[in-house]
């Protein structure tokens, strides 16, 4: 039987793996389901239609699974699904999702947020993200796997973050970021290539190298996006497949950059 503290309110229809533990005066709602060795702290509520897999922590004063803040939203049973390994720091506000766009608001596996950070409706996290304190993001923002976010890092709604960029400290993104990039400021603007992180998960000195061209053909040609895209594709046959792989992940990001890039 789950660990639930004498002062915690678990609704009786939630389901909870034997192995979860429930700290004093939590809030857990009806239609909750909570995963192996995950660890509520104490004074988080969690509810909504909410999922929640295993071996997560859950820190103090967390709000999980709260009702979108879109006023848009009529009571519909919009969800939330939060994968493995998780740590949601103090003071953290994940909402629902809505169903003017896919109805779930999703955090995948392995991720790192820091305190008082809002995942808003609707939003796609990956995996082996870093959040840090007041990183901000709106309604229907996605963010690739290994990204980091900044403290006080902010990102409009409907913008995309490409797997492993760098969010700086209190950058104001409004435009989409493509993979691999390092961005800062308010308004953001791009500045090179994360090297630092790519060298820190295994990328060789020859796939750097190939980004590093891939960023240069994107920000410093001259090109416009289709100029890019199809300069991208000319280098691409040029260099060996594992550098390739990276650099076309690049120019595929450009197709699907609906609110334009950051320059």
């Amino acid at each position: 039987m789950a660990k639930i503290h004498a002062t915690a309110v678990v609704d009786s229809k939630a389901e909870l793996h034997d192995s979860v533990d429930i700290g004093p005066y939590s809030v857990v709602g009806p239609n909750v389901v909570i995963g192996s060795g995950t660890v509520v702290g104490p004074h988080v509520v969690i509810e909504g239609h909410t999922t929640i897999g295993s071996d997560n922590k859950f820190f103090q004063f967390s709000s999980i699974g709260a009702a979108p803040q879109d006023k848009k939203w009529s009571g519909e049973p919009t969800r939330l699904t939060i994968g493995d390994r998780n740590t949601i720091r103090e003071f953290c506000t994940f909402n629902t999702g809505t169903v003017q766009d896919k109805g779930v608001t999703s955090l995948g596996n392995d991720n790192w947020i820091s305190a008082y950070v809002h995942l808003a409706h609707d939003c796609v996290v990956g995996s082996n993200t870093i959040f840090s304190n007041n990183a901000q993001i709106a309604g229907h923002v996605e963010i690739g796997d290994w990204v980091i976010m900044s403290g006080f890092a902010n990102v409009h709604q409907f913008c995309k973050i490409g797997a492993h960029a760098f969010v700086g400290m209190s950058t104001s993104l409004t435009q989409d970021v493509p993979p691999f990039v390092l961005l800062n400021g308010n308004p953001a603007s791009a500045h090179g290539v994360n090297i630092e992180g790519l060298k820190r998960r295994g990328f060789t000195r020859e796939q750097i190298n190939g980004i590093r061209a891939a960023y240069k053909i994107i920000y410093r040609s001259g090109h416009t996006l289709e100029e890019a895209k199809a300069a991208l594709i000319a280098e691409e046959a040029t260099v060996p497949a594992d550098v390739a792989l990276h650099m076309r992940a690049m120019r595929e990001f450009l197709d699907t950059a609906s609110r334009g890039i950051v320059r």
